[in-house]
This record gives C-alpha cells, structure tokens and sequence, in this order.
C-alpha cells in the first residue's frame, strides 16, 4: 500500500470515528429561552446554557438579565417582563 493510500483511510477511520461518537456534545440540540426587552419591547433567543452560567452569581430572588443587542437596555425572560 502506498503511503498516501495508507493516510486516506486512516483520515476517513477518524472521520467516521466521529460520527459514532459525540464526546464534545456538539451534536445536541440547543435550547433557546427568549428574553424581552424592558425598553424596545424586541424580543432575543438567548442559548440555556449561557442563562444558567449567569444563575450562579444570583441572589435567591433575582433574574438573569442580558443586554438587547437593539438598543443596549436590559432584557428579561419574555415570561417575566412585567406588563405594560
């Protein structure tokens, strides 16, 4: 067998190596939470996993809040927006 011959089908081992397995979870699905702005009103899909790394530094009775990429105000969980 020729060298490169030997290297093809060791790269394309790997490669179907991963698809088999998924060690870095990237083929999960990613859930999205919306969040609504208390200013514009617009409305974000934000990642879960970004939500909860925020959680950690929270007060029992405080939300996780991120900046709208609209017009730099404070965003909430679209559920707990106060209403207008």
């Amino acid at each position: 067998m020729t060298k490169n011959k030997e290297q093809d089908e060791l790269n394309k081992a790997f490669l179907e190596s991963l698809n088999d397995d998924d060690p870095f979870g990237l083929n999960e699905e990613i859930k999205l939470l919306i969040f609504k702005c208390l200013d514009c009103g617009k409305e974000d899909e934000v990642p879960e996993y970004v939500v909860e790394e925020f959680q950690y530094d929270l007060k029992e009775n405080e939300e996780v809040e991120v900046v709208c990429p609209y017009c730099n105000g404070a965003m909430r969980r679209a559920g707990n927006v106060p209403s207008e």
